[in-house]
Order: structure tokens, then sequence, then C-alpha cells
């Protein structure tokens, strides 16, 4: 009896293993590093892992606790921002492959109350942080490579930039200051644990990734952004002899960084745009910016309340388009480059509403907050919200899904306490 049941035995205890939900847990932990991981580097890798993170996750769901956490804001306002994006089909006079095809980047936001759920019950959602560091420090290196021998590019040889090995500029800047701000808080913890080597290591990919952007590529958004975000660490964290002693380090920085010859072209390519839009309608990249931004306002007053429909921005700047399209006033664009005015065009006040409440929402979860995960959630969204300006960046594939990441692991370890249950009550309705 017995040699009849040994072969199956070991079938029985993988059948067994494989139902037990820490199985599952593990599996779509594991699928939400290689998400990390792939993020600086691929668009299909992480719309794979992505699916294979949600049907790893769905699997050891308890759908009744999940179902009511869906009453908490942080996990409303995303889901509301995604339904505002379909009801506003109805109204939209744009082709439907339009109006599906802008419904798309908002479903991502859909993932989030999942990470939320999932990271308050899971205890690795530090090796998502990590993996998309290692990741980022590796592209910095390759970076390198790339601005000396530009043929190891991935990128069509018409399509080459200095430094950028895949992607493009904006999102290599966003992955690099991130980080290299993000690492700002572990590196101060070290020190006063008097931990010295590791936080000398930290300081040192910091160091790397500050480095590339000065000498190897720099992106406009990230040198806007970048100030900004050092200054919320300094008035969360510091006391004021810390905020002047990082505010002088700064402006000596700023200085050094504004006499590199990068940072002088950039900054004389940035004066000479303006110039060439304003004289001759030169489309130049910062001149594009106006004449897009021009337009969503007048778009904006032309349908305050509810906007034009879902998907209507690119039919509302062909109507608007003037003279040829080598002209600034010729183009036409279905990204205003400006993450209020590309929900405003199409759902008014109503979408400025919900994606402020979104924010807004993540924001008063993670600054009460105390710890790793509660910095780097809030840094994702102070600095969603501050490329957002310049960029549409809960719609773009990569800005978004470093938001979606980056807020629902954190939120999800900031949700949990001891135990691993969602219990943090401040975030209640």
């Amino acid at each position: 009896m017995s040699t009849l049941a040994s072969p199956i035995e070991p079938v029985w205890r993988f059948w067994r293993w494989v139902r037990n939900p820490a199985f599952w847990t593990t599996v779509a932990d594991a699928f939400a590093v290689l998400t990390a991981l792939a993020l600086p580097w691929s668009t299909s890798a992480v719309s794979i892992f992505m699916l294979c993170w949600l049907g790893s996750a769905a699997l050891m769901i308890d759908y009744g606790i999940y179902l009511r956490s869906l009453k908490r804001p942080i996990f409303v306002f995303p889901i509301a921002l995604f339904m505002l994006a379909v009801i506003g089909m109805l109204w939209s006079g744009a082709p439907w492959s339009e109006r599906l095809y802008a419904v798309g980047p908002l479903a991502r936001l859909l993932v989030l109350p999942g990470l939320f759920y999932h990271f308050s019950r899971s205890t690795r959602g530090k090796w998502v942080f990590i993996a998309f560091l290692v990741s980022c420090t590796l592209m910095a290196a390759v970076s390198w490579i790339v601005a000396f021998n530009p043929g190891f590019s991935l990128k069509p040889e018409d399509a080459r930039f200095c430094g950028i090995f895949v992607r493009n500029y904006i999102d290599q800047g966003q992955e690099f200051s991130l980080c290299a701000i993000a690492l700002a808080y572990p590196v101060m913890r070290l020190l006063k644990e008097n931990r010295l080597w590791l936080a000398g290591f930290l300081t040192a990919i910091a160091l790397v990734l500050i480095v590339n952007m000065v000498f190897v590529i720099a992106s406009r958004t990230a040198l806007a952004t970048m100030p900004l975000m050092l200054a919320v660490f300094a008035f969360r964290y510091l006391q004021w002899r810390g905020i002047v002693a990082l505010g002088m380090a700064v402006i000596v920085g700023g200085l050094a960084w504004a006499t590199t010859p990068r940072m002088c072209r950039t900054v004389e390519t940035l004066a000479r745009d303006f110039e060439l839009y304003r004289e001759h309608n030169t489309p130049t990249s910062a001149g594009l910016r106006m004449e897009y931004w021009k337009k969503s306002l007048r778009f904006i007053a032309e349908a305050p309340l509810v906007g034009h429909g879902t998907g209507s921005i690119r039919g509302l700047f062909q109507k608007a388009a003037t003279g040829d399209a080598v002209e600034a006033t010729g183009h036409v664009i279905a990204n205003p480059h400006n993450q209020t005015f590309g929900v405003a065009i199409q759902w008014g006040v109503i979408g400025i509403v919900v994606l402020y409440a979104m924010w807004f929402s993540h924001l008063r979860l993670f600054l009460p907050g105390e710890g790793l995960a509660a910095w780097i959630g809030l840094l994702v969204v102070v600095q969603n919200v501050l490329t957002s300006l310049f960029n549409s960046h809960i719609f773009d594939f990569h800005a978004g899904w470093m938001y979606v990441l980056g807020v629902g692991v954190a939120g999800g370890m900031l949700l949990k306490d001891d135990a691993g249950t969602a219990v943090n009550q401040r975030v209640e309705a």
C-alpha cells in the first residue's frame, strides 16, 4: 500500500504547496520585482510582468476584505479617474478608435488598489525599490558607454541621442533624479547609526546618477524639479541647521552645474528656442510647449465643466492648426504636455477635481508616515505632480508606471501593522 502511494505523495505535496497563498504571494512579489527591473529598459516587458503579477495576486486575494477597502480615498480616486475617462467617451466627438486609445493609459490606475492590498500583506516591498535602484544604476553605466560609443545604443540610427541606450532623455532623467533624491533618506539614517561604509556606498550611487545628468544628458524637467524635491526632503526631515547647510550645498552645486559645458548649451538652447518660436514661428521644443498651452487654455474655456470628451485632444488641435506642419502653429498633437491641461480639455473641472483629489489623498497617506516607504511614496507623488507641469505624466507609459508602482508598493507597506494587516486609520474615508 505504501509503495503504491509513494509516487503520488510528491505530486500531492506539490499540489498543496501550489494551493498555499504564501506560494502565490511569493510569485506576485517576484513579478513586482521583475517589473521594477524592467521599467527603465522595456515597455513590453513591463506590460508582461504586470499582467503576470495581476494573475498571481488575484489568486490569493480575500475579495471580501479587498472590496471593503475600496471605500478609502486612496483607492476611490484612481478608479474614479479611470471611470470618468470611460464615461467621457459618450460626449466626445473623436473617432471611437481615439476614444478607446485615450482610455488605455488610465487603465493602469486600476492596478493601484491591488498593489495597496498586496503589499499591505507582503514583506518584500523593499525588494521592489532595490530592484529599481539597481536597474537605474546599470542604466547609468550603459549611458556612459553610449555617450562614448553611440553605436552601442539600441535606438535607430536616425533617432539616437547622446547617452540614451533606450527610451528617451525625459524618462531617463526622471528615473535618475528620483533615485538620487530618494537615497537621501537612507543615507541620513545610516549616518545617524554610524554605518559609514554603507552610507558612503549609497552616496556614491547617487553621485553616479547625478554626474550622468550633468555631463552626459540633461533633462530640463529633472533640472527644474530636483531642487524642489530636495526642499521637500529638507523640510520633512532636517532641522534648521540642516536646511541651511543643504540649501548652501544646492546653491554651490547649482552654480557648478550651471558652468558645465552641457548645462551652458542647455540654457543657450532654451533661450534660442523661445526666440525662434516668437520671431519665426519655428517649432522648437520650448516654443511648441508655449503653443500647446495657449491653445489648451482656449479649448478649456470652450467647455469648462465637462470638457470635450475622452480622446478629443488631437481633433481640437487639428481644427486649431494654422499654417504648415513645419510651423509651430501648424503642429497637431494628442498630448498638451501638461497633466492638468490634458485632463481639463477632456473632462473639464470635474476631471481636475478628481485628479487633484487623487494626488492629495496619496500625499495625505505619506506625509504623516515614518520610514523609507513613507519617504519614497511622498517623493514619487511630489515628483509626479511637479513633472506634470511640463508633461502629461499620468498618461505617459513610463512615468505613469513609476507612479503606480511607487505609490502602490510604498502605500501598501505603510498600510500594514506589525502583523501584516492593513489597519491604518488615517486613510479611512
